[in-house]
């Protein structure tokens, strides 16, 4: 029996080995570069079609990341400590600028939407970014779902920069994202290995607003 149980265990730990490429590289340190484009069915201008043409920047290192939003709406950074799972949020439009604290348990209600996402992979694949992906069809809460596709070359430390992609056995170069009644796709279009400075991850001291998630919930009133 002992035996037995044994050579399951081998074998399970086999079939893991087996789906990750031999050549798979840990992601601890890298900066992301995806090109932002929106679909929407409003036949007028409005503040999301702003978000075309947007660029969004990954940084990781070790347990940190920061994801920067930019777009001609202005700038919203999500910086995320893995280890502690505090979250901090900047936004920056026009002369606005906050900063809003996100406790770990806070962190998990913003986006308790994408805890349990499943996953259907379809075997198709394509290129992106050098990098060869395979297509899976998520979905989460309601029957919503997504298209991405991931590439197992690069397995990531830290899930928290992409908590929809979280539990991808691998790297999102490609996925679509809900913006209201829009729909934003994230295209990969660089993947650089360069130490990534400390001081990214850095918090601004001064210039900000500072709020916490229940007053940025409560647009900005303070009780």
């Amino acid at each position: 029996m002992r035996y037995g149980s044994v050579l399951l265990v081998c074998c399970i730990c086999l079939v893991e080995l087996a789906a990750q490429p031999s050549s798979a590289r840990r992601l601890s340190e890298a900066t992301l570069t995806y090109s932002v484009s929106i679909r929407t069915a409003n036949a007028e201008p409005r503040a999301a079609d702003l978000m075309d043409g947007a660029l969004n920047m990954v940084y990781l290192k070790g347990n940190m990341s920061r994801s920067d939003l930019n777009s001609s709406l202005g700038k919203q950074s999500t910086i995320v400590d893995s280890k502690t799972g505090i979250a901090t949020v900047l936004k920056e439009y026009g002369e606005q600028r906050y900063l809003i604290h996100l406790t770990p348990e806070e962190w998990k209600i913003s986006n308790q939407a994408y805890e349990h996402v499943r996953y259907q992979f379809t075997g198709l694949t394509k290129q992106i970014a050098g990098y060869t992906c395979e297509q899976a069809i998520g979905t989460w809460g309601d029957q919503n779902t997504y298209v991405v596709y991931f590439t197992r070359a690069l397995q990531p430390v830290n899930h928290e920069f992409q908590y929809l992609n979280r539990n991808l056995p691998g790297l999102a170069l490609e996925y679509q994202a809900k913006l209201g009644n829009s729909e934003l796709t994230y295209v990969a279009t660089r993947v650089d290995f360069d130490p990534v400075p400390q001081t990214i991850f850095e918090l601004p001291t001064s210039g900000y607003r500072v709020m916490t998630y229940q007053e940025s919930k409560a647009g900005g009133k303070r009780n």
